[in-house]
C-alpha cells in the first residue's frame, strides 16, 4: 500500500492548491456578504483543466478518477473555499460529468463534456421533494409517457445551483409506485434544459452556503424529449446510486479541507494571542488538545474518502467507503470549526477572521447530501447484517 502521490497526482494538487490561493479567503468573505456566486474561480478552475479530471479524454477530458478529483477538490477548498467550494464539482463534474460519462447517449457526450470542460455548461440536480427527503423512493414527481418523450409534474426542494444552471439531472418515477413490484423500479433520470417551459424555482433563505443559491423548483406539464433519458427507462435507480455515491466523495474532501483550513486558522492565532503573562494561548493544553483531536479525526476521514475513491477507480463496490469517509468527515469539520472559533473567542465569531463562515458552511453537510442517520442505516443494514430499521 503507497500512499505517495504520482507526479501527476502532485502536479494535479499544486495547480489546484495555486487556482485556490490566488482567490483565498477574502473573495469567499466578500462573496458570502453579497450572496454572490463564485464565476470568476469556477471559470478559473475550467481553464485549468480541474473541472475536466475525471471527462474522458475524448472529450477534451484528463481521462483520470475520482482519486484525483478528490485530491484536486481537497486542494482548492482548503485554499480558502472550504466545503462551499466542492458543491460546484457536485454539480459538474459528478452530477454532470459522472452521470453523463457513465450513463448518458453518445450524442449527450459529444454536445455536453466539452461544454463541461470549457465552463459553458453548468449542472443541477433534482432529487429532493417535500415529502420525500431521505426516503428517495417515496419521490412524486411523475414523467408520463407522451408520444416519444414525457410530461413532467412535479416539485423538489433544495436543488443547488439552479440559476445558473444550464441543465437538470431530474429524477422522476415513470411508472407508479403501486404498478411496479419493487420501490426501486420505475425511477427514470431525465437531463432537461433549465430554461424549459414550465420550469420555475424559488430560491430558499438560509444559514449558510450563501454563495451558492438552493431552490425549490416546480415542473408543471414539462416537455421531456426521448433523446433525453439518462441511462435505463424504469431502471436508473441504481444508476442514481453511483452519481450519488461518488458525490459523497467529492463532499468529503471539500469537508476535510474545511477542517484542515480551520485548524490553520486556529493555529496562527493561537501562536500570537497572548493573554495572561507567559506565551501564547497556544501553549495551553486547553486550546492544543481539541484542536489536535480535531486533526486525528479530519486525516482518517480523509484516508477513508481516498480508499472510496480508489475502489471506484477500480471498479470494485465503494459505497460503504464512501458513505463512511462522509460521517467522519462532516463529523471532523464539525469539529474544527468549532473548536476554531473557541480558539479566537470573540474574535472567531466575527467575519474578520472567516471561521465564522466556515462553521455555517460545513454545517449543512452533516445533514446533506445524505444525513448522519441514514449513514449509520446504511453501515448497520449492509456491513452489520442487521434487519432494516426504517
Amino acid at each position: 500500500m503507497n500512499f505517495d502521490l504520482t507526479d501527476e497526482q502532485g502536479m494535479l494538487v499544486e495547480t489546484a492548491r495555486r487556482v485556490g490561493e490566488r482567490f483565498g479567503l477574502d473573495y469567499w468573505r466578500d462573496l458570502d456578504a453579497n450572496k454572490a456566486f463564485p464565476a470568476a474561480i469556477w471559470q478559473e478552475i475550467c481553464d485549468a483543466g480541474l473541472s475536466a479530471i475525471a471527462i474522458p479524454e475524448d472529450y477534451g477530458g484528463a481521462g483520470l478518477g475520482m482519486t484525483e478529483l478528490a485530491l484536486a477538490v481537497h486542494a482548492l477548498c482548503a485554499a480558502g473555499g472550504g466545503s462551499t467550494l466542492s458543491q460546484l464539482f457536485m454539480c459538474n463534474p459528478v452530477f454532470g460529468g459522472v452521470t453523463i460519462s457513465r450513463f448518458g447517449t453518445p450524442e449527450m457526450k459529444r454536445e455536453l463534456l466539452p461544454a463541461l470542460v470549457s465552463g459553458k455548461a453548468m449542472f443541477a440536480m433534482a432529487l429532493t421533494e417535500p415529502d420525500a427527503g431521505t426516503n428517495t423512493l417515496a419521490l412524486r414527481s411523475f414523467a408520463r409517457a407522451d408520444g416519444n418523450g414525457w410530461r413532467l409534474n412535479g416539485q423538489k426542494l433544495w436543488i443547488t445551483a439552479v440559476p445558473q444552471a444550464t441543465k437538470i439531472l431530474v429524477v422522476a418515477r415513470t411508472r407508479k409506485l403501486e404498478d411496479v413490484g419493487r420501490k426501486t423500479d420505475g425511477i427514470s433520470l431525465f437531463l432537461v434544459d433549465t430554461d424549459r417551459a414550465g420550469i420555475t424555482h424559488r430560491t430558499i433563505d438560509k444559514l449558510g452556503t450563501s454563495t451558492i443559491p438552493s431552490s425549490s423548483v416546480f415542473f408543471e406539464d414539462v416537455r421531456i424529449e426521448g433523446h433525453e433519458l439518462v441511462g435505463t427507462l424504469d431502471g436508473g435507480f441504481r444508476e442514481l446510486l453511483d452519481v450519488l455515491n461518488t458525490e459523497r466523495i467529492v463532499t468529503t474532501a471539500g469537508l476535510t479541507a474545511t477542517a484542515e483550513l480551520a485548524i490553520a486558522l486556529a493555529c496562527d492565532y493561537a501562536r500570537e494571542r497572548k493573554v495572561f503573562a507567559g506565551g501564547p494561548i497556544g501553549s495551553y493544553q486547553a486550546i492544543q488538545f481539541p484542536l489536535a483531536e480535531a486533526r486525528i479525526q479530519l486525516e482518517c476521514a480523509r484516508l477513508m474518502n481516498l480508499k472510496a475513491a480508489t475502489l471506484y477507480d477500480l471498479g470494485r463496490p465503494y459505497g460503504t467507503e464512501a458513505n463512511m469517509a462522509k460521517y467522519l468527515a462532516g463529523h471532523a469539520a464539525g469539529l474544527a470549526t468549532d473548536r476554531a472559533i473557541q480558539t479566537l473567542g470573540g474574535m472567531g465569531y466575527s467575519k474578520e477572521y472567516h471561521v465564522e463562515r466556515l462553521w455555517r458552511d460545513a454545517r449543512l453537510f452533516r445533514v446533506a447530501p445524505v444525513s448522519e442517520e441514514m449513514i449509520l442505516n446504511y453501515v448497520a443494514q449492509h456491513d452489520l447484517g442487521l434487519p432494516r430499521s426504517y
